[in-house]
């Protein structure tokens, strides 16, 4: 018996787990609707912010999230942004709908800006967020790096943005890039501790999906798959069409995690197998965890 199967449940577990937060696209409503009962009133469901989705497809998912009685944090992508003007309408929309209170930025994948935002720290320094209602400012973390950007840039950016939003006046949060290992995790957010940023922290966790489908992403972000990694996380890369899911992570999160060392850390996940499929596991494992 792998010895994380026995690690208990309770206790850090389920706290990890009180307030979760899931990621969905704008094409995503109806599978939102779908599983709107299963997922807690009040959680943080993230709109992702995709080059093939207009603006009024963005906008309709972050009144549906509302609708369903959930909290919409709608991303904007810095360099796909053509204007400061594209930026003001996404934000005005956001504000007429009263979806505005909650944001995540991000710089986005294309290599050269569309307009004038290069980064998702020029989106903060615009001061265009506080102005139209934005409360809350999330950013990205990258516990294994990032494939194109050195690590001493990522650091750098990290202590620049939690700055920024503090000057903004401004509350803000960490969601990190997905991963397999919880090692690297936990050794990163020593290092952000370190660095002197104290902003709460949501560990990206990928949701159940089809083990082709997870190291698909995994590869495309960078994402460590050795061997050894895949066996720990449950990943069998001998068995392309089986699934897996991220009980054993949660299970390593938890019993490394220590509140007063680590600070405030939650879970988000990313859907990859579907908003149904993940909130049925994550259900399911709080209901063993406290049984």
């Amino acid at each position: 018996m792998n010895p994380l199967s026995t690690v208990p449940l309770k206790s850090s577990s389920t706290a990890l787990l009180e307030d979760f937060s899931l990621e969905m696209t704008g094409k995503d409503v109806p599978k939102l609707e779908e599983a709107a009962g299963l997922i807690p009133q009040g959680t943080r469901i993230n709109v992702t912010f995709l080059g093939n989705e207009n603006l009024q497809l963005r906008l309709e998912a972050a009144r549906a999230v509302k609708r369903l009685g959930f909290q919409p944090v709608p991303h904007i992508s810095a360099r796909r942004l053509a204007s400061q003007a594209d930026f003001e309408l996404f934000l005005a929309g956001l504000q007429a709908d009263g979806t505005e209170a909650d944001v995540f930025t991000v710089g986005g994948d294309p290599s050269r800006p569309d307009g004038p935002y290069a980064d998702s720290l020029s989106l903060i320094e615009s001061g265009l967020l506080p102005e139209c209602g934005v409360r809350h400012v999330g950013i990205s973390g990258y516990p294994e790096g990032h494939p194109a950007i050195p690590g001493h840039v990522l650091w750098t950016a990290l202590r620049d943005k939690s700055a920024a939003i503090a000057a903004q006046g401004l509350e803000g949060s960490i969601i990190t890039q997905f991963g397999f290992d919880v090692d690297p995790v936990l050794t990163w957010i020593d290092q952000v501790r370190t660095q002197g940023v104290t902003l709460p922290i949501r560990i990206g966790v990928p949701g159940p999906a089809g083990v082709r489908k997870l190291l698909s992403y995994a590869a495309r972000f960078g994402v460590g798959t050795s061997a050894s990694i895949a066996k720990k996380y449950g990943l069998s890369i001998t068995n392309l069409m089986g699934s897996a899911g991220p009980d054993k992570f949660l299970r390593a999160l938890a019993d490394g995690y220590d509140p007063a060392r680590h600070g405030e850390v939650k879970i988000h996940f990313y859907t990859f197998g579907g908003l149904r499929a993940t909130s049925e596991w994550v259900a399911q494992f709080r209901k063993e965890a406290l049984a």
